[in-house]
């Protein structure tokens, strides 16, 4: 049950003629109580990443507590990060100047260094008439405008602790036992939430990581060509990848391809198919279809249950021409100052969906000044658009790269990208891969 402070209710000795009538009130203060806790643990729950669950924590701590501004340190005992400072009214300049007392002498300091006296709820009702304060944290509290605070650790069953939240008061004060109590209990909850959160951005790192290890670290420099890369990971690991290496004889070998799914397993086939094409792409990548074959194999022996697309193109820079074959995957685009194509490959199938693959290949021979950009479907999912409009998005982007950028790979893949996706590469809720590699031949 919630507790009422004696300023919301009284005795039942000074009701005394109406006992049924204090109990009645008593329960609808109760009822409303944990209503406005449930809405806002309901508002809690809805955050998906630790920022907003942070910024959600210290406004719902705010209005329990009756304060206007805070401050929330999320620091995880085991130092593992991620660690941040959030602020509420708080201006940075402001968050500064508190940082710069003392972490022993503050409240929500002496939670984060595990103190044993700081292990609950830390009240200090008149941070500048207590002269047993540390002086700097008084003078900080003066030159800011708040006398009084309210700290809380936030912790985790699994995790331990995790951080503290605190809040300011303008004047001396302090919670009601009532308040104290609402805001423990959904100071219980956020940690909780927090903890998972903090698992899953632990997670998406480390996919993010394995991710980078498995693609190119660096792009080869060939003769006749200039290379650039860009390519970002959905939050939960998806299976596009691209290549480039330096072939014999001066050529140059280009891949890009996507297994279907996500998570680790998708991770570690993509990693094997990607590992096979390099091998297959030494031994025998003038023909592209027989590369393309030879992976087909691989992926149907290896990861029997799963389909993948790829592309992969045979160039020689200097001569300017490309032998390419696709396998279910997007045609390349070719981007110059007279045109801009879709290059079309013929009509096949994803790797794993047939007892044996096989298509014929295409050549093409770019101009001069020409970029081809190669990428993955996650680019046009990521519209959110038809299939259609998201090839004709495309379109339209590369053929409006600025005459000034179009001597630079990697500017013309950032416009494309900027247009494309106004909204940028980083979203939490995306559930795709973004590959993009485009060749510019001198």
């Amino acid at each position: 049950m919630v507790p009422v402070s004696a300023h919301t209710a009284g005795s039942l000795s000074e009701v005394p003629t109406a006992p049924g009538a204090f109990i009645q009130d008593r329960l609808a203060g109760w009822v409303s109580d944990l209503t406005t806790l449930h809405e806002l643990t309901e508002r809690l729950a809805r955050t998906s990443t630790l920022d907003d669950a942070l910024h959600e924590l210290l406004d719902a701590g705010a209005a329990l507590v009756g304060a206007r501004r805070g401050l929330v340190v999320f620091e995880p005992s085991d130092h593992r990060g991620p660690v941040s400072t959030i602020g509420l009214g708080l201006a940075h300049a402001e968050l500064g100047h508190i940082e710069t007392v003392p972490r022993s002498a503050t409240s929500y300091g002496r939670i984060l260094e595990g103190l044993p006296d700081a292990e609950g709820a830390q009240t200090t009702p008149d941070l500048l008439g207590d002269t047993s304060l540390d002086p700097r944290r008084r003078e900080v509290a003066a030159r800011l405008g708040y006398a009084a605070s309210y700290a809380l650790p936030l912790t985790a069953e699994a995790t331990g602790r995790l951080g503290a939240a605190v809040w300011l008061y303008d004047e001396p004060a302090e919670p009601l036992e009532r308040q104290r109590h609402l805001i423990g209990l959904y100071a219980g909850y956020a940690g909780e939430h927090l903890a998972r959160l903090l698992e899953l951005e632990r997670a998406r790192a480390d996919v993010a990581t394995v991710t980078e290890e498995l693609l190119p670290s660096r792009l080869p420099r060939v003769t006749g060509v200039q290379l650039a890369a860009r390519h970002r990971t959905a939050p939960q690991g998806g299976g596009d990848w691209y290549d480039a290496l330096a072939l014999p004889e001066g050529a140059l070998g280009l891949a890009v391809g996507s297994v279907n799914g996500s998570g680790p397993s998708a991770l570690a086939a993509m990693g094997r198919l990607r590992a096979g094409l390099r091998a297959y792409a030494v031994m025998e990548g003038e023909d592209p279809v027989a590369v393309l074959s030879d992976l087909e194999l691989l992926l149907r022996l290896t990861e029997p249950a799963r389909s993948a697309t790829a592309l992969f193109a045979y160039c020689e820079p200097v001569r300017r021409k490309i032998l390419l074959a696709g396998a279910g995957h997007a045609p390349p685009l070719v981007i110059g100052h007279r045109r801009t194509e879709f290059i079309e490959t013929s009509v096949s199938a994803p790797l794993g969906m047939l007892a044996c693959w096989e298509a014929p290949s295409v050549e093409i021979t770019p101009t001069p000044g020409e970029t081809v950009l190669l990428y993955t479907d996650g680019l046009l999912r990521r519209t959110g658009d038809s299939m259609d409009r998201a090839f004709a998005r495309l379109h339209t982007a590369a053929a409006c790269v600025p005459k000034a950028l179009r001597d630079d790979a990697g500017s013309v893949a950032d416009h494309v990208l900027r247009t494309v996706l106004p909204n940028g590469l980083d979203q939490a809720n995306s559930t795709e891969d973004v590959v993009i590699l485009a060749a510019r031949f001198d």
